[in-house]
């Protein structure tokens, strides 16, 4: 069993770029960790104090922040699953709906998920889904490698028709206008 003493939460690691940034910092200030993942870092023994400040300064320049709360750690696992389904999960869609996937991983009711992150967050867990999947969807259609109907497919919506109402109600165009701009307007996930 893990011994959770010696994990450390980080808000804005999004994306395995953010790992290997944060997998620097702790080698270069040689604080010896075991495990590295979006959201987490487990060190080898219970950090510090003046460990955790030094990882904290050293992570505030990349945009990172060491989360302290029990809440805050909860609010940044629910992005953390919620962007690692979206982004970088190219498995087939899951038998499980993602409020289920949630309340499995989280070991939390997924109502008290839901009303905890609206309170902290300002904006309900469905509404930054939401947000997710569209950065997700102008990502792809950028990349112009998938069809719609694949991309559909790919991010779990019912039809092509529902993506493309979401989309337009999200950004004001349709996918297909989208996909014919030279420069779309693609935010980083963690301003989400």
């Amino acid at each position: 069993m893990m011994n959770t003493d010696n994990v450390i939460h980080i808000k804005n690691m999004v994306c395995p770029r953010c790992i290997m940034a944060v997998e620097q910092v702790l080698n270069q200030l040689k604080i010896p960790f075991t495990h590295i993942e979006l959201g987490a870092i487990t060190l080898a023994h219970a950090p510090t104090d003046t460990d955790r400040k030094r990882l904290g300064e050293a992570l505030e320049p990349l945009g990172f922040a060491l989360l302290e709360s029990t809440k805050s750690v909860l609010i940044s696992r629910i992005k953390t699953l919620i962007i690692d389904y979206v982004h970088h999960d190219d498995t087939d869609p899951m038998k499980v709906n993602l409020s289920t996937y949630l309340a499995d991983n989280l070991h939390h009711d997924y109502s008290y998920l839901s009303r905890l992150f609206s309170s902290v967050e300002g904006i309900t867990i469905e509404k930054y889904i939401t947000s997710q999947k569209i950065e997700r969807v102008k990502e792809l259609l950028f990349y112009d490698e998938l069809t719609l109907s694949e991309i559909a497919f790919k991010l779990h919506y019912s039809s092509v028709a529902h993506l493309s109402s979401q989309f337009k109600k999200e950004t004001g165009m349709t996918p297909t206008a989208f996909r014919q701009m030279k420069k779309p307007d693609h935010k980083p996930l963690d301003k989400l």
